[in-house]
C-alpha cells in the first residue's frame, strides 16, 4: 500500500507532461501565426483615381480669334495680330490684348485662356475649370467702380457666363462686358469694353455683349479644334501657312487700312 502513492503520483505527473506540452505547443502556435500575421504587409490602398483631362495644351491664344472678328469688335486695332501677355507655360495660361481708336469710338478686348490638368487631391480637370469660372465671372461683377452689374448664363461651350458692368473713367462713359465660358477643362474669358469720347455716343450694351458672345464662341471651337496645342486662327504661322503668306495678308490688310482712312 505505502508503495503504490508514489508510483500513483509518478503516473499522474507523466499523465500531465503532455497536457502542458499540448497547450505550449499550441500557445506557441498561436504566437507563430500572430507574428506572422502583423509582419505582413499590409494591402495599399486604391489610390484614388480621377479622370483625364480633355485638353492637354492651348492653341496660340492671339491666333484664337479670326482677323475679320478683331476687324469687327476693334476697328482700327494697334495691331490685328494682338499683344501677348507674359506667360509661364503658354500651354496652360495665356492672353492677348488688342484695342483700338477708330476717331472717337474705342473698342478694347482681351482674351484669357486658362487650362486645368486633373489632380487625384485637387479634382478633375473639369471640375476645376468651373471652379475658376466661377470665381472670374464673380470677380467681373464686383470691382472697384462698377456700376449696375448684370450677370446671366449663356448657352456656350459646356458652361458659361456673362457678365455686364458700367464704369465712368475720367469722366467717359465705359460698358464693360465678360464672357467666361468653360469646356471640358479650359476656361475661356472674354473682356471687351467701349466707349465713346468727346462727339461719339456711348456705345450700346446689348450690342457689345452680342459681339463678346460670338468671340467667346468663336475661341471655344478654336480650343475644341486646336487642343494639341496648334492656334486656330487664321493669322496663326501654326496653323499651316507660311511666313510669307502671312507677310502678304499683313502687306493687304495695311493697303486697306490706308485705303479705308
Amino acid at each position: 500500500m505505502h508503495r503504490s502513492a508514489p508510483r500513483l503520483a509518478r503516473i499522474l505527473a507523466c499523465a500531465t507532461v503532455p497536457v502542458m506540452l499540448v497547450a505550449g505547443c499550441s500557445s506557441g502556435s498561436d504566437d507563430k501565426k500572430d507574428a506572422e500575421s502583423s509582419s505582413r504587409p499590409s494591402s495599399p490602398s486604391a489610390s484614388p483615381s480621377v479622370a483625364a483631362a480633355k485638353f492637354s495644351k492651348l492653341p496660340d491664344v492671339c491666333s484664337a480669334l479670326s482677323g475679320k472678328t478683331i476687324d469687327e469688335l476693334v476697328p482700327k486695332a494697334k495691331t490685328k495680330k494682338g499683344k501677348a501677355l507674359p506667360s509661364g507655360d503658354t500651354n496652360t495660361s495665356a492672353t492677348c490684348l488688342w484695342n483700338g481708336l477708330d476717331g472717337f469710338k474705342y473698342r478694347s478686348l482681351s482674351l484669357s485662356l486658362k487650362l486645368f490638368d486633373s489632380d487625384a487631391g485637387l479634382g478633375t480637370g473639369d471640375k476645376r475649370a468651373q471652379d475658376y469660372a466661377t470665381q472670374q465671372a464673380s470677380k467681373a461683377s464686383s470691382g472697384d467702380g462698377l456700376k449696375n452689374p448684370k450677370t446671366e448664363q449663356a448657352a456656350i461651350g459646356d458652361a458659361a457666363t456673362t457678365v455686364r458692368t458700367e464704369e465712368k473713367r475720367d469722366g467717359d462713359d465705359f460698358r464693360n462686358q465678360t464672357v467666361v465660358a468653360r469646356t471640358a477643362n479650359v476656361v475661356v474669358t472674354i473682356e471687351y469694353d467701349g466707349a465713346g469720347y468727346e462727339t461719339e455716343k456711348t456705345p450700346d450694351a446689348k450690342k457689345l455683349m452680342d459681339d463678346a458672345k460670338a468671340a467667346a464662341k468663336e475661341v471655344v471651337e478654336s480650343v475644341e479644334k486646336g487642343g494639341d496645342g496648334a492656334g486656330g486662327g487664321q493669322d496663326s504661322p501654326s496653323s499651316g501657312g507660311s511666313k510669307s503668306a502671312d507677310a502678304s495678308k499683313d502687306s493687304k490688310g495695311s493697303e486697306d487700312s490706308k485705303s479705308g482712312a
